[in-house]
């Protein structure tokens, strides 16, 4: 007995060391990987930017025209790109740029991917016109072209991001030819920059923000410019000194409207002065300047008013900043790296990272993975849940009987070969209901289907991240990518996700990969070897082994973040200080008003899109009647189709505005057992029987 249990113990030694000595092997070869990559881009900081620039520039030149191949897998990993869904059509999403950082070294992009939502393809564009390698740049759609996307500025570093370039440069891309046309304005045009946002509003791209930033110093913009698509001229409109404006900042969500453009959010670093020497008294402490990180959580309000028909060409529009009260029920607490996405009058936004501790070594960071809406009219956000699918009841046997073009058919066909057989029995034709005619046999014709992938769909939001890219394509949103950290570790994730805004049925995982890119620096490489030796150590302690459930990883995670807004220089192009923050502070107090009752009328609980606009049809079509004559039109020009087109447009946008409190409701009634509430006078109008059915 002993020499079994003696046995057992020492083939435990050998399978512990082979363990050891394989993740040892296994470590070799990951430093050998890391000191060859730097080896490789130990020059780098060296090389001249605008000559690698310029080799990019050549390579892209070869490129003889325009092509678009199916790629067998998706895209590389990559942040900082962009993500929209295509203008031109509804079953596309565009994605271009982005860099990843692998612990060592830098690689940036410009390879325009096309995803194609049905078929489940992704296809890459190569162009010889293609902008150069970027992250951190912005891109918007068209108001008035319905192809067009304008994209603007960006940046560009070394390997070893020693030193930084900025862009200034400004394309188009038609989204249904591929093609990339540099567009050179007169005049002045914007500055350089990474971090800005874009958003259009009839014939004019709208371009606010950003940052600049050197190997030194990192500067903030507050700067507005606008470009005119007709005229292709950008307007910098000089604002008057008293008009409150937003602050510098980056990294915030610019939302388009219907009078101009909605800002909210964003991050900077501001000045501010700490005493030097905290044990000495009175005015022997001394004071320093140091950089705060902020995030924002005002909101402003640009409007814009076109010239009057008649002015010249290059005549500005009309602009005016205003600001807004905080929004009610704003994600708490504050995060940075939220992003948001437009999608039919209000905003939706997933994600972000607040610093929750900051020290020498690092910061704990805590991620969210938490989905809102914010109602831009209503000023007010709204936490989206994901929701089991509902199931329909089974009908009785009675009611499952054939219905359709086809089923008529196939009971058509029934009754003539029942004739058939009847004359060929020799019997009449009045006898054929009694004949039993064998119909297993026959063959129906099979109908061609597409084999469609199967996608697993979870009742659970993606990994909490910050920075993702998000889109909407036909009500359905798409998470592509984001950036998580664990301790020393930037994660880059590689996956793809979509969720019915409508139904909020589940996240489908469209692809997910494992980031394989990371190599690590000498730091992490001690810190295992140090792990390794309490391992050691602990072994030696130890007298057997227990298996130990592995713990799951908190979302709180230390992490030594050395961002780019995080350098030790900081000019910002207005004074925000120590003021500034405390009277953001005050304003925070300040709320909207959330009003329900608008005296329109109102969607019910489990009610479609259709079905809400079928019972209130003649109500909106009056109001649409009554609007139409305060400005003017007589309703008795227009069609019947076309007023009622109108309709159910107005319909529409009131379901979409009332549709995070009517969930609400659903789901209360859904908790307490309460089906979909029906009126009986809907009822009798429809002349329906039964329970009320579910969409």
């Amino acid at each position: 007995m002993a020499k079994e249990k003696k046995k057992g113990k020492s083939d435990g030694k050998k399978q512990k060391a082979a363990e050891k000595k394989q993740k040892q092997e296994k470590k070799a070869q990951k430093k050998d990987k890391s000191k060859s990559s730097k080896l490789e881009g130990s020059d780098a900081e060296d090389a001249d930017l605008e000559a690698v620039l310029a080799e990019y520039k050549k390579a892209q030149e070869e490129y003889v025209k325009i092509t678009e191949t199916v790629s067998d897998t998706p895209p590389k990993p990559r942040s900082s790109a962009t993500f929209l869904a295509s203008p031109s059509n509804s079953n596309q999403l565009l994605l271009f740029g982005g860099e990843t950082w692998n612990g060592a070294l830098a690689n940036f992009f410009n390879d325009l991917n096309i995803y194609y939502t049905d078929r489940d393809e992704w296809h890459c564009v190569t162009s010889p016109n293609t902008p150069l390698p970027r992250s951190g740049h912005a891109w918007c759609r068209a108001g008035n072209q319905r192809d067009s996307i304008f994209l603007f500025g960006g940046e560009f570093s070394s390997p070893k991001q020693g030193t930084f370039y900025h862009y200034n440069d400004f394309w188009r891309l038609d989204s249904s030819t591929r093609e990339w046309t540099r567009i050179e304005t007169k005049g002045k045009s914007p500055p350089a920059r990474s971090g800005h946002r874009m958003t259009y509003y009839k014939n004019y791209i709208i371009l606010f923000g950003g940052f600049q930033d050197t190997s030194n110093q990192t500067k903030y913009m507050n700067d507005l410019w606008i470009y005119d698509t007709q005229n292709f001229f950008w307007h910098t409109p000089t604002l008057p000194a008293a008009q409150l404006k937003p602050d510098a900042r980056s990294s915030f969500t610019f939302l388009p409207h219907e009078q101009g453009a909605v800002l909210f959010g964003g991050y900077s670093r501001v000045k501010t002065t700490v005493n030097a020497n905290k044990s000495a008294k009175g005015a022997a402490q001394g004071q320093r300047n140091i950089l705060k990180p902020k995030i924002h959580s005002d909101c402003f309000f640009l409007r814009l008013a076109q010239p009057p028909a008649d002015s010249a060409p290059n005549t500005p529009p009309a602009v005016r900043w205003e600001r807004r009260k905080t929004p009610a029920n704003i994600p708490v607490p504050p995060r940075a790296g939220a992003t948001m996405t437009y999608h039919k009058g209000r905003g939706i936004l997933f994600g972000g990272v607040h610093d929750v501790e900051q020290s020498e070594e690092g910061m704990d960071s805590e991620f969210f993975s938490q989905l809102y809406t914010w109602n831009i009219e209503r000023n007010r956000f709204f936490p989206m849940t994901l929701r089991q699918p509902r199931t329909q009841k089974k009908a009785p046997a009675a009611e499952q009987q054939r219905v359709g073009r086809r089923g008529r058919a196939q009971a058509n066909e029934e009754e003539l070969l029942k004739q058939l057989a009847a004359l060929q029995a020799g019997s009449s034709v009045e006898d054929a209901d009694a004949m039993d005619v064998d119909l297993q046999n026959r063959e129906e014709p099979e109908e061609p289907e597409k084999p469609v992938r199967e996608m697993p769909v979870s009742m659970e939001f993606p990994h909490p991240r910050f920075n993702a890219q998000l889109a909407v394509q036909d009500d359905v949103l798409y998470i592509y990518g984001g950036t998580y950290e664990s301790k020393d570790r930037e994660y880059t994730f590689d996956d793809l996700y979509s969720i019915d805004l409508g139904k909020m049925d589940g996240c489908k995982q469209i692809f997910k990969r494992e980031d394989e890119t990371w190599v690590g620096s000498d730091e992490e490489d001690e810190d295992e070897e140090d792990e390794d030796e309490d391992e050691d150590e602990d072994e030696e302690d130890e007298e057997g082994d227990i298996d130990m459930p592995d713990e799951p990883e908190s979302l709180v995670s230390p992490s030594k973040r050395k961002k780019k807004q995080a350098d030790e220089i900081s000019i910002a192009d207005t004074e925000s200080t120590v003021d500034t923050l405390a009277s953001d502070d005050t304003e925070t107090d300040t709320v909207a008003t959330f009003v329900i009752d608008d005296g329109l009328p109102h969607p019910r609980p489990f009610e479609s899109r259709r079905e809400f606009f079928a019972r209130t049809s003649n109500e909106w079509q009056e109001i649409l009647m009554t609007s139409l004559r305060w400005k003017g039109i007589q309703p008795e020009t227009l069609a019947i189709k076309e007023i009622k087109t109108k309709a159910f447009e107005l319909s529409e946008e009131k379901w979409w505005d009332c549709r995070e409190e009517i969930t609400a409701l659903e789901d209360e009634q859904e908790a307490a057992g309460i089906g979909e509430v029906v009126s009986l006078a809907d009822k009798a109008d429809s002349g329906a029987g039964g329970a009320g059915r579910r969409r």
